[in-house]
């Protein structure tokens, strides 16, 4: 089955092909000639995901899908959330998003230390976060919509060379101590926020025998 994926993000576009494996073609946004930016002015990730397939389906008229993907931190209060990929400006510089987490959550915990210092009653500042993916898939006009999510920590530093995003940053509970960049790419697929969607997904689709 051929579908075209609304990103134009290489790791993801080969992430997902992986995930999904035989039977599907994916095609990427420069193969259908789709160079701009897709409008994500959504106020949640479901937002965003129904509105980039939208647009793309409305471009080519095929049968594709798009996701949208935000990282929650509990201590900040759900950010980045719908902001994920521009957390530190609109140049979706991950390395900055990342700083900007990682110092963002440094901040608090010395607010949180001095207060204690102080002999101020407080509670530990919390690293727990999420992702979460939410996938809408639109086929012979009709959409779909299927959800991922992933709990862990923050690291207190980036670590590892693999994956892309907020990888480097991101311990699932699953592997303690190792980032997501610390793992391998089978490892990431099995767990990942985006993996279960996807695979839930092509479960649907392979149910509807399309």
């Amino acid at each position: 089955m051929k579908l075209t994926f609304a990103t134009g993000n290489s790791g993801k576009l080969r992430e997902a092909s992986e995930i999904l494996g035989e039977g599907f073609e994916l095609v990427s946004l420069a193969q259908v000639g789709i160079t701009e930016d897709i409008p994500e002015t959504g106020k949640t990730l479901r937002a965003n995901s129904l509105q980039k397939a939208q647009y793309l389906y409305d471009k080519i008229g095929c049968d594709c899908f798009a996701d949208d993907t935000g990282l929650e931190v509990d201590a900040l209060g759900g950010a980045p959330g719908v902001y994920t990929a521009r957390y530190a400006g609109d140049d979706k510089d991950f390395n900055k998003n990342m700083d900007k987490v990682l110092y963002e959550l440094q901040r608090l915990e010395g607010e949180a230390n001095m207060a204690a210092s102080l002999g101020l009653k407080v509670k530990p500042v919390s690293r727990r976060a999420r992702f979460k993916s939410i996938i809408t898939l639109i086929i012979k006009g009709e959409k779909h919509m299927f959800e991922g999510a992933l709990e862990g920590v923050i690291a207190r530093e980036k670590s590892g060379n693999g994956g892309f995003g907020y990888d480097p940053i991101f311990i699932a509970d699953e592997y303690p101590g190792l980032t997501l960049a610390d793992i391998t790419e089978e490892q990431k697929n099995e767990i990942s926020h985006r993996g279960k969607a996807l695979r839930a997904m092509a479960q649907w689709l392979k149910s509807q025998n399309l």
